[in-house]
């Protein structure tokens, strides 16, 4: 009778090393994206710094350089600031945020395969704060984007449209209704405050 019940049971199942652990950090992580888009700073800031190892481990084995990585890490997280209303906690966290890094990472390979060929979309001194605040930005993610959410509205939307987005000039000209005069001019003045505050972050 025993071995007659044993026999309709279904076969066991066997947990491969590290399942577990990577099913809690999914839970954990979802949890704290949940908690970030119901305003909670300290989540979001915590699920920034545990995220970012796994973001540059991707983006070190796509990208050339560890200086193109960090500069990938940084898009990624960007684009997650400016997505983050539409994850949808019910869903596993770790497979959404994979999807959004390689999508972002592989366009970081053509922007590489491109640079040549493309239109200058800001001038040398812009582009020049822009590496600079990328290169101290690098260790307090949280800061840099909540300077960039208390940005002036104008500035704001240049970053996003020129540096989220990867608008050209004539694009997001076009998008916004500013002139590329003042584009330029909303985004130079938004990349040196961001160098500014990530300088100071960085001092303390």
């Amino acid at each position: 009778m025993m071995a007659d019940r044993n026999m309709s049971l279904p076969p066991l199942r066997l947990v491969t090393p590290g399942e577990a652990p990577a099913r809690a950090r999914d839970l954990e992580w979802a949890l704290l994206m949940a908690r970030a888009q119901q305003g909670d700073g300290v989540a979001y800031a915590r699920l920034l710094r545990e995220i970012t190892p796994l973001l540059r481990a991707r983006a070190l084995r796509r990208l050339r350089t560890r200086h193109d990585a960090e500069d990938g890490v940084q898009d990624v997280l960007l684009t997650l600031h400016a997505i983050r209303h539409t994850y949808d906690p019910a869903r596993p966290f770790v497979p959404w945020l994979v999807a959004i890094a390689d999508h972002r990472l592989i366009d970081g390979l053509r922007r590489q395969m491109r640079r040549s060929a493309r239109e200058a979309a800001l001038d040398d001194d812009v582009e020049i704060a822009d590496e600079h605040g990328r290169a101290d930005a690098n260790v307090e993610h949280p800061a840099l984007l909540r300077a960039i959410d208390a940005l002036p509205e104008g500035q704001r939307q240049a970053i996003h449209l020129l540096k989220l987005r990867e608008m050209s000039l004539a694009d997001a000209a076009r998008h916004s209704g500013q002139t590329i005069g003042s584009l330029k001019t909303a985004t130079h003045r938004a990349m040196m405050t961001l160098r500014a505050v990530m300088q100071r972050t960085k001092q303390k």
